[in-house]
């Protein structure tokens, strides 16, 4: 996962609060920190993602392949 694929993820499953839990909700699983700190700190998107995730009980269907764009259709 790309950053750019973690934060479209975000927005698209937390919306108007994907900004705040980013920036506010601290995860053990990261370190005491924010996921906004984390991806400052270099850790892998994913890695965040998954922790955001499980934090905020997001059903595992809906944790992975999200972000992505569709493929381009030539």
């Amino acid at each position: 996962m790309r950053r750019s694929e973690f934060l479209r993820a975000v927005d698209l499953e937390f919306g108007a609060r994907a900004s705040a839990l980013t920036t506010d909700l601290v995860l053990d699983a990261l370190g005491n920190r924010t996921a906004a700190e984390a991806l400052e700190a270099g850790l892998a998107p994913r890695e965040i993602w998954l922790a955001l995730c499980a934090e905020t009980d997001v059903p595992p269907e809906r944790r992975y392949g999200v972000g992505r764009l569709e493929p381009r259709r030539r």
